[in-house]
């Protein structure tokens, strides 16, 4: 019995001494910083450790194809049975037909409801890529080493959400991808902790350029998080000089100005933004959509009435419709109005019998100038009063 008490008294003790030893830790406030740090809370364990080396446990934000290509490094990562980056990965993504929730679902990765997440003491640090929301400050503090972001730019250059789309359309030369830290209440606008440089290849469209970056920006992701607290250590906080936006693309921009863009501007246009909204122009009335871009042309008029910018040249050898802008004329091989018709097609429905003077509105055959898309606030019709319509058959583009 005595034996048997003694025991008792002492787990006793001990459980007292425990309590105050956790109750003292709780108390104190202990230094947040890269070389890692202990801390208690009632949602986690005691004594738990945030790690100051890798592997990492990850929070992984994104939602289109260019943010899959960085979760696909940071999945293997977590696969491999050594040196591994990543302990754990889960998803936070927006829409369950977004290509990251694609891929987490088919790869059996835990998905998040945003904003519906609980991140306190399960993560190390955050990667956002593509996601397209602000972060709040409360959610961005509960990572020990904060949330990282790819960014498709040289920054503070083309701040925003479509840097690739306004690299290619101002035609930038140079371009890269930069590693950042997020900040609350504004976009990309946090401290440098790895960037590279990147050439624009010659002529290159927005999903070409998008998915080279993509591969270089999961790259710099990786090699980040390998030597995440040095490189946090040197982080740098952008230039006050040279920042730009990037703004989201819109049908707005599509609509082409035919007195006042040149074939260089219309080139990059196409490259732009073609692939997802192509560009518009109005004819007779109505709106025809303008595919298959093949850059400019070169037209020789000789004895013809001088054009006017808008005028319509049907090359029947090579079956482009060229059009004449500023500077020039631009070709494409496809047009669209109630279904995709070719040049020739084009031409022949619809072109040819304006030629002939059986259209009674024959003296408005020509592509009109839209600013801003019919019906916009400010928006502007530049209506020619030349019919400038040709059928070319020794011109090429």
């Amino acid at each position: 019995m005595w034996t048997l008490n003694y025991c008792n008294a002492r787990a006793t003790g001990f459980r007292i001494l425990h309590s105050i030893y956790i109750s003292n830790s709780c108390k104190r406030l202990l230094e947040h910083r890269t070389g890692g740090v202990y801390y208690c809370s009632q949602q986690v364990q005691p004594y738990r450790h945030i790690a100051s080396k890798p592997p990492w446990r990850v929070l992984f934000f994104g939602s289109d194809d260019f943010a899959v290509e960085s979760l696909k490094l940071l999945h293997s990562s977590s696969l491999e049975s050594s040196e591994r980056v990543v302990d754990t990965l889960e998803v936070v993504t927006l829409t369950n037909s977004a290509p990251v929730w694609r891929y987490a679902h088919r790869h059996h990765l835990k998905v998040h409801d945003w904003p519906n997440i609980d991140v306190q003491g399960r993560f190390d640090v955050g990667v956002v890529v593509s996601f397209g929301c602000l972060l709040k400050e409360s959610l961005i503090k509960q990572l020990p080493h904060g949330i990282l972001n790819v960014h498709p730019s040289l920054l503070p250059r083309w701040r925003g959400p479509a840097p690739v789309f306004h690299t290619v359309l101002q035609g930038d030369r140079l371009t890269g991808v930069s590693i950042m830290q997020i900040r609350p209440l504004r976009f990309d606008v946090g401290p440098i902790l790895h960037q590279e440089v990147c050439e624009v290849p010659h002529r290159c469209t927005s999903d070409e350029l998008g998915h080279t970056l993509a591969a270089v920006g999961a790259r710099l992701l990786m090699d980040t998080l390998r030597n995440l607290p040095e490189r946090i250590s040197k982080r740098r906080e952008q230039a006050k000089e040279g920042a730009s936006f990037a703004p989201k693309i819109t049908v707005s921009m599509s609509w082409l100005v035919w007195e006042e863009q040149t074939c260089v501007q219309i080139d990059r246009l196409y490259r732009a933004i073609g692939s997802r909204i192509p560009l518009r122009t109005l004819w007779m009335g109505r709106t025809v959509k303008l595919l298959d871009h093949v850059g400019k042309c070169n037209i020789s008029l000789t004895g013809s009435p001088s054009s006017v910018p808008g005028s319509i040249c049907f090359q029947k050898e090579t079956n482009t419709l060229a059009v004449r802008c500023q500077d020039g004329w631009v070709g494409f091989k496809t047009v669209k109005l109630k279904k995709r018709l070719s040049a020739a097609d084009f031409y022949n429905g619809y072109l040819h019998q304006n030629i002939l003077g059986k259209s009674p509105m024959a003296t408005d055959c020509v592509f009109h100038s839209v600013r801003g898309g019919p019906g916009a606030v400010g928006s502007h019709t530049h209506v020619s009063q030349t019919t400038d319509v040709y059928l070319m058959s020794t011109t090429s583009c």
